[in-house]
């Protein structure tokens, strides 16, 4: 079954219209039309199964037949804080998070990472991110779109208010204050959560400080040195194991 995203979904209404680029991508890529049935979610946890009433190049209606139950969410809201890499890696990143079930994606600019606020607001991969989300909650059978949000320094994230639960990644060498993931297990899940990951050239040692000094748990996956880009899978994996929430 084919799946849509219709931000106007209406659960109380008959029938929904499908934004543009979803009803070109219904009827040009997947060359279906009326009297097709596909499935529409609103971003936000309603699922419908549809079928198409109307279908022209960048126009499509569809009408309500019943709901559909999607896969469920997790009990603990968790944030992928993560600091910007190189090339296209942010996107694997984006993907992989939304499919194990974060809530949100905070991109951050930190002291080793390669670029800057300003420049990814000048860019197009917000953009990018967000479609990227877009396509892996349609893969994964979320209903729930999750936020990618604007940029921010490290800095200014963590003057942020913060969750229930904030664990920053770090070198098992990074003080005397480090705690294995594995330490969370057998505690009660949190209401929400974060998890700060850094760049490829790691965090300085004023950031991991400062972060320690506003609450933030410094915590490692072990002794292994993993690349960057699979640290949050990993940890996130790790967490919602331990929150029985995969």
């Amino acid at each position: 079954m084919h799946r849509f995203f219709a931000p106007g979904l209406d659960p109380g209404d008959e029938g929904v219209t499908l934004p543009k680029e979803e009803a070109e991508h219904l009827t040009r890529a997947l060359r279906l039309g009326v009297g097709d049935e596909v499935s529409v979610f609103d971003g936000r946890g309603h699922e419908f199964l549809a079928r198409v009433v109307e279908a022209a190049r960048r126009d499509v209606r569809v009408r309500l037949l019943s709901r559909v139950e999607p896969a469920a969410e997790s009990a603990v809201a968790l944030t992928l804080a993560q600091a910007v890499l190189k090339a296209d890696k942010m996107d694997d990143i984006v993907r992989d998070a939304v499919m194990l079930g974060v809530a949100a994606i905070q991109p951050l600019v930190t002291k080793r990472t390669e670029t800057t606020v300003a420049a990814l607001l000048r860019g197009a991969r917000l953009d990018r991110w967000r479609r990227v989300a877009l396509a892996s909650v349609k893969q994964s059978r979320r209903a729930v779109l999750p936020e990618i949000r604007t940029p921010l320094t490290l800095e200014l994230y963590l003057d942020e208010p913060a969750p229930s639960l904030a664990v920053m990644l770090v070198e098992p060498g990074a003080g005397a204050a480090v705690e294995p993931l594995a330490a969370l297990r057998g505690r009660p899940a949190p209401s929400d959560a974060a998890i700060i990951v850094g760049p490829e050239g790691g965090w300085i040692e004023a950031e991991w400080t400062t972060a320690r000094v506003r609450g933030v748990r410094l915590m490692t996956l072990g002794d292994r040195t993993l690349r960057a880009d699979a640290v949050p899978v990993a940890a996130i994996s790790v967490l919602q194991f331990l929150w029985d929430a995969l």
